[in-house]
């Protein structure tokens, strides 16, 4: 149980990244860039830990 409650916490901060993502790409693109890599990151890693793939 302990597991998914972590899978759970990541996919919700990949949201939340993604949302700063969106919010900042038209005032500064390149921390923008790297958000989205850091969603990528968060989502991938709780996808993983809920053991979908």
């Amino acid at each position: 149980m302990d597991t998914d409650l972590w899978a759970l916490a990541l996919v919700v901060l990949a949201g939340f990244l993604a949302g700063g993502a969106f919010a900042m790409w038209r005032i500064n693109k390149a921390l923008a860039a790297a958000l989205a890599a850091c969603t990528f990151l968060a989502l991938a890693a709780g996808v993983l830990r809920l053991g979908y793939l």
